[in-house]
């Protein structure tokens, strides 16, 4: 996983574990959000994988699931992450 300075900066200031995001990008659904870019976020197929991943440990990571990423589709670099206050607006 290869995060940028920004992204980097950017998960330390909104408490967002490195875990997470790893978890994100494995197991995450993505959307196109422009030219050479994606989004990823957990949605609840994705959500259900990850559950059936971590077993019991499922309850903890609950609290997390609610981010999301925008990713360079390029080399997968994780440009910035951030809390879902809202839905993803589907296209």
């Amino acid at each position: 996983m290869q995060l940028s300075r920004h992204a980097n900066e950017r998960s330390q200031q909104r408490a967002i574990p490195e875990m997470m995001i790893d978890l994100l990008l494995q197991f995450g659904s993505s959307e196109r959000a422009g030219s050479g870019i994606c989004k990823m976020f957990f949605d609840k197929p994705s959500r259900r994988r990850v559950k059936a991943y971590a077993g019991p440990l499922a309850s903890f990571l609950e609290q997390h699931l609610d981010l999301y990423a925008v990713v360079s589709e390029e080399n997968m670099k994780v440009i910035t992450v951030g809390h879902r206050t809202e839905r993803i607006a589907r296209q």
